[in-house]
């Protein structure tokens, strides 16, 4: 008897300490989505920019 008890308590215990992984994995995963959402919002006018500085510097640099 004693020794079903145990295994119960070692099968909640489990359990909740998978459901404590899963939520700060899946926590962590929803913050670094939202990191990489910002960090492109921020970068996209940069690249924009490059993209076109170094098209008119190919157009500079093309022989006539």
């Amino acid at each position: 008897m004693l020794l079903t008890v145990v295994w119960i308590a070692v099968a909640v215990l489990a359990v909740v300490v998978l459901g404590a992984l899963a939520y700060g994995v899946l926590g962590a995963a929803g913050r670094l989505r939202r990191e990489v959402a910002a960090f492109e919002r921020e970068v996209r006018p940069l690249l924009t920019e490059a993209q076109a500085t170094a098209a008119r510097a190919a157009e500079v640099q093309r022989p006539s």
